[in-house]
């Protein structure tokens, strides 16, 4: 769940959703209803073939702000890509849509994806709103296989104990683990708190992403350096085999 509500959001259901009024428009805004958002994102999602598994919507400041997020189920393992959405009727922010394994939305305006677009309330953006929907769902596809591959790499890649503490140690080195919680991915790496499988670089991965749940929230860009962290591991790993 990458939506995060802490100053004032209110989660609302997608039939109550649609009760929100929406603003009449004006010679240079023109309201987009929040509603009519998520539908455009569900029928372009699902003419590309993109099953949707859950949806959270929220609504702020008298309903003038929207944020949701969808998750697509996965063909590959137990986790999906994530749709965030998010909009605005009193000119605070644009339209917004973001795309990827990595996608915050939170009330205080946090808006980070892999693939991020943003047009403001114009008719013209009205019009072109969904053919730019289509335009960054298409390649989707191929960025759920490629992150596929990445995370099943990560599953076959065995880790002795010293081979964890070096990359624990790479992550402080490259800011993303203060002192501080090292031996909280220690503790989750050794005792897990959920079934991540054996000794391996994805049970590694999730006893970091766990421990910093919350500092992540902060900074996404954390997961991103957490990724080149475990790539670099395993590429190290595979080097070692091959010698």
């Amino acid at each position: 769940m990458t939506l995060m509500l802490h100053t004032g959001g209110k989660a609302l259901t997608y039939d109550e959703l649609r009760e929100v009024p929406t603003p009449e428009p004006t010679e240079t805004h023109m309201p987009l209803a929040h509603h009519e958002l998520v539908e455009m994102v569900r029928f372009t999602l699902n003419y590309h073939g993109h099953e949707l598994i859950e949806e959270h919507h929220a609504i702020a400041h008298e309903g003038m702000r929207y944020f949701g997020v969808m998750t697509l189920r996965s063909a590959y393992g137990d986790y999906g890509d994530i749709v965030g959405l998010r909009n605005s009727n009193d000119r605070t922010f644009p339209i917004g849509i973001a795309f990827g394994s990595r996608v915050f939305v939170c009330d205080n305006l946090a808006f980070m994806g892999d693939h991020v677009i943003r047009r403001k309330h114009t008719a013209k953006s009205k019009r072109e709103l969904p053919s730019l929907l289509s335009e960054i769902v298409l390649p989707l596809a191929g960025h759920r296989l490629a992150q596929n591959k990445k995370l099943t790499r990560y599953q076959a890649t065995q880790m002795t104990d010293s081979q964890a503490d070096h990359a624990i140690l790479s992550m402080y080195r490259e800011g993303i683990v203060g002192v501080q919680r090292i031996g909280d991915v220690v503790e989750q790496f050794e005792r897990p708190s959920h079934d991540w499988g054996g000794r391996t670089a994805w049970r590694l991965f999730n006893a970091a992403t766990f421990a910093l749940s919350g500092k992540v929230a902060e900074n996404p860009d954390l997961t991103t350096q957490l990724h080149r962290v475990i790539d670099g591991v395993c590429h190290e790993l595979d080097a070692e085999e091959t010698c």
